[in-house]
């Protein structure tokens, strides 16, 4: 109560005009005076907390003393590590206090608390006072870690945030599987689309990218405003990891400054927000917007405001498109699954006028729409049509439909099969994109066909068609390409991405180069620094994991079905043999390049050795003892040891020597300094997991080469940067927003510059620059507001000295096919050498403030970690008019 005093007093202070006369040495004293009293009430506070925590302390080993006595009488004779080991498992559920804690992930510190140790923890497990290890519990399952011999006294770990920071840099791939629409060129020069999260500004020609990081999930829609400056984006609904939704919502925000303007809609839509349009005839002072609800709610804003105008149910059928009227500010038009709907607007009401398609075929999707210069209407359909929609000033014939309705005028055969994009040019003239096709026609401005191009079937079907500088267009297809292309010269790749969920993730031990594999069975070896794609190639089954050998020419790929593929990075050759398991979880090389290791579905751990390079491997032998799935695995430095994970959280340690035996006594291992950290499960990383943990949390970790810092992928769309070790419970660590599924991998590159992250459903790859702590970065997530410019990266990268070697217009795009497994290459005729890739550590993307993202507002839900809802609409299905791409082979381009 009297801090609440101090601070009314401080305010009515401030509002009397005494005060305002005082000098400046009379205010500042005030305030000192009042900041000590704060800090003397958080000084009690903290002792009242101590107090407790010290209750709590003996209340749990009043309860352990208890329990060990009675063990001990049935079991006499146990070691004291043996007793403490099943005094913990609570097999019986005796004790009603650890039952609380089978739920959560705890952990018991086997040394003596103090009083300053247990203020400071005082919700944290319960501590047992026997031997010198680590017990943390997983969904009731103890899993026991031992400390290390240069630990002196586990009470004086400490684990603090790392003043290691990480900046968005570069984002790989492009969402247009599912999405249409969603490809537009800016007066900056600028491409701008999404994936993910993030709404990337893409400059082609100066090769560098911008990022608009102020959502919280999946973006699905994307609208420019007439000024062509401001932009609107639509994300779909989430949940938190506490389960809590996630609201689906609509930002507003310049795209020079990447500043958020406005948050719309937050409790107003239902599922996600499917499509969004500014009006033209009032300079875009109002929005529209369809809803994903089973109603496809329909709502007119007026953006500046955060005022709702209006609102009606428009179908319960799918609705694809919305368009304000570019002369009529009272008309909207809406279309979508076997409707076309004109909507009068007056005040806060809207009447629907069904389109009424008479003697012409009513189709089963309305795809697309766009508006003539003489204010009529033009439509794509399912079946190739073009229909032009004129508003009708005479009185109607008999059937025709009521005066002022707009009638069908013409029909032109457009496309073979789906008029999927129209895009009226500044010059008056048309682009239609095709669905079946794959044709892009250019129409004059008496709609006769006047040119057309074919976008090659390994890109995919057309998702949106955008004008481009002089003569140019940018298509969106739907293998998640984005091509820039004119009539005369074809197409040339700007960006492209996986088209599946990803997980495999290898970097380059000497080079600035990382592979990704993913379950659409392509593998990719990526630039970090010209941010580019050195080749890819198409496996007969999809990756699973990855590991580059020491050499640096060879990389191993575990496969979904049990083949080990090793792939040569510049011959391409393949090298597969069976490792008889259903299904390889984790793959690691020894750091001599000497030994393979192999993380089976099977439970076992297949060992290979390794020679030539990387180019012959013949089985070893096999590790047996897990009693589930191998997760993670890693090597010691002599090559003479193994620690892995399996999925019942089992630590397990092997002597590869001695035939691969199991290490029954594993505090032997307690002080190696392991080659590599990617075990999720151990005493240096154990204070990664998160309270209330299920053991499914964390998908992978890595620590960094300098051994200074912990990247983590976890279910909940967000990459986390930790303190190494991490060896104390519920570790502060900097978290950062850019993927919306759970994030597979993460991998730092060979000088510990960048980290890399892989989406799974958002089919993302997220390019990471670590940075050190400056005074410009904010300190927590918990201080940032909207009003903060952190919603962005904005600062260009320098372009490299070397120039890379794109491919010309002019020149067809290589395309490789499909490699099986047992295909051989043929050697007299080996490929061309890829260009050495620069080393130089570029500054693109770097962001105002901190990279993580800020809160939307003070009414706004809190974008805390979040997860995609189970029917997210990530996956097409036929109720949205997507093209299927099933049974297509894809071939991508080199």
């Amino acid at each position: 109560m009297s801090l609440i005093n101090g601070k009314c007093a401080l305010k009515n202070g401030y509002s009397d005009d005494s005060i305002s006369a005082a000098s400046t040495s009379d205010v500042q004293d005030r305030l000192s005076s009042l900041e000590l009293r704060v800090q003397q009430q958080e000084d009690e506070l903290m002792v009242m907390k101590a107090a407790l925590a010290d209750v709590l302390r003996r209340l749990a080993q009043s309860e352990d003393s208890a329990a060990a006595a009675k063990k001990q009488q049935s079991s006499k004779g146990q070691t004291p590590l043996r007793e403490a080991y099943s005094m913990s498992c609570i097999a019986n559920g005796s004790s009603s206090s650890r039952k609380s804690h089978r739920d959560s992930s705890t952990v018991s510190i086997a040394k003596k608390e103090t009083l300053s140790s247990a203020a400071k923890r005082h919700r944290d497990p319960v501590i047992s006072q026997e031997g010198e290890y680590i017990k943390m519990f997983m969904r009731g399952r103890p899993i026991t870690m031992f400390i290390p011999s240069d630990v002196e006294n586990y009470d004086d770990v400490r684990t603090e945030l790392p003043p290691e920071r990480l900046k968005l840099e570069w984002v790989y791939g492009y969402r247009g599987r599912d999405c249409r629409a969603n490809v537009y060129l800016l007066p900056t020069g600028e491409i701008v689309y999404f994936i993910a999260s993030v709404v990337v500004l893409f400059n082609y020609e100066e090769r560098t990218q911008r990022h608009y990081l102020g959502h919280t999930d999946c973006v699905k829609c994307l609208a420019v405003h007439p000024d062509k400056i401001r932009i609107a984006t639509g994300q779909i609904a989430g949940v938190d990891k506490d389960g809590r939704p996630l609201q689906p919502h609509v930002r507003v925000w310049d795209s020079v400054s990447l500043s958020t303007l406005q948050i719309i809609g937050l409790g107003t839509f239902e599922r996600g927000v499917g499509s969004l349009a500014f009006s033209k005839a009032d300079s875009g002072i109002h929005l529209s917007v369809i809803d994903d609800s089973n109603e496809h709610m329909l709502t007119v804003w007026d953006w500046q405001k955060k005022s709702k105008i209006a609102e009606i149910k428009t179908t319960n059928e799918v609705v694809l498109a919305v368009e304000f009227h570019p002369t009529d500010a009272n008309t909207i038009v809406t279309c979508g699954k076997s409707h076309i709907f004109f909507w009068t607007w007056s005040g806060s009401s809207l009447t629907r006028k069904q389109g009424i398609f008479g003697k012409y075929e009513k189709p089963k999707f309305v795809q697309c729409l766009a508006f003539l210069n003489n204010g009529d209407i033009l439509t794509g359909d399912s079946g190739g049509i073009m229909l032009i929609w004129t508003r009708s000033t005479a009185e109607p014939a008999p059937g025709k439909g009521p005066k002022g309705a707009f009638q069908i005028t013409r029909q032109i055969k457009a496309h073979d099969g789906s008029v999927f994009t129209l895009c009226q040019m500044r010059n008056g003239t048309l682009l239609t994109g095709g669905g079946k096709d794959h044709k892009i026609i250019l129409w004059d401005h008496d709609l006769n066909p006047e040119r057309d191009i074919e976008v090659p079937d390994q890109y995919g079907t057309i998702r949106a068609v955008a004008e481009g500088k002089g003569e140019q267009f940018l298509v969106g297809t739907s293998r998640n390409f984005i091509l820039r292309g004119t009539f005369n010269d074809g197409f040339q790749v700007e960006v492209q991405g996986h088209t599946d969920e990803l997980w495999g993730l290898a970097a380059h031990p000497f080079k600035e180069l990382f592979l990704t594999c993913a379950q659409d069975r392509q593998v990719c070896l990526w630039n970090s620094v010209d941010h580019t794609l050195e080749w890819a190639r198409l496996l007969d089954e999809h990756g699973h994991c990855a590991d580059f050998h020491p050499s640096g020419s060879v990389v191993a790929i575990g496969t979904h079905s049990g083949n080990l593929v090793c792939l040569h990075t510049l011959y391409f050759f393949f090298l597969a043999f069976l490792c008889r398991a259903d299904n390889q979880t984790s793959l690691c090389l020894s750091s001599d390049g000497t030994l393979l290791a192999v993380g089976s579905h099977d439970n076992f751990i297949y060992l290979y050795t390794v020679s030539d390079k990387g180019r012959k491997y013949s089985r070893y032998g096999k590790c047996t003892g897990h009693s589930s799935y191998i997760t993670h695995l890693d090597w010691s430095p002599d090559n003479k040891f193994i620690m892995s994970n399996s999925g019942d959280y089992e630590i397990l340690y092997w002597d590869i020597p001695n035939g691969c035996k199991l290490i029954r006594n594993r505090s032997e291992c307690k002080d190696i300094d392991w080659a590599t950290y990617t075990c999720v499960l151990g005493y240096h990383v154990f204070g990664v997991w998160p309270e209330g943990s299920d053991g499914t949390d964390i998908n992978a970790l890595v620590r960094s080469h300098n051994k200074k810092v912990i990247a983590l992928a976890d279910d909940f769309c967000k990459v986390h940067l930790f303190q190494y070790p991490c060896s104390r419970p519920k570790a502060p660590s900097h978290k950062y927003s850019a993927h919306s599924s759970h994030v597979t991998n993460v991998s730092f590159m060979h000088s510990d510059s960048h980290l890399i992250s892989t989406g799974g459903k958002d089919m993302s790859i997220m390019q990471w620059r670590l940075v050190e702590k400056t005074s410009s970065l904010v300190h927590s997530d918990s201080s940032l507001g909207l009003g903060d410019s952190l919603l962005h990266n904005s600062t260009p990268r320098t372009l490299p000295s070397v120039p890379s070697v794109p491919h010309t217009p002019t020149e067809p795009l290589p395309v490789p096919a499909s490699l099986p497994l047992s295909t051989q290459p043929d050697t007299n005729t080996p490929p061309p050498t890829p260009p050495e890739p620069l080393h130089t550590v570029t500054s693109n993307g770097q962001q105002d403030g901190s990279p993580e993202t800020p809160p939307p507002s003070d009414d706004a839900t809190s974008p805390s970690d979040n997860t995609l809802s189970p029917k997210d609409s990530l996956e097409p299905s036929d109720d949205t008019a997507t093209p299927s791409d099933e049974g297509t082979t894809f071939n991508p381009p080199l």
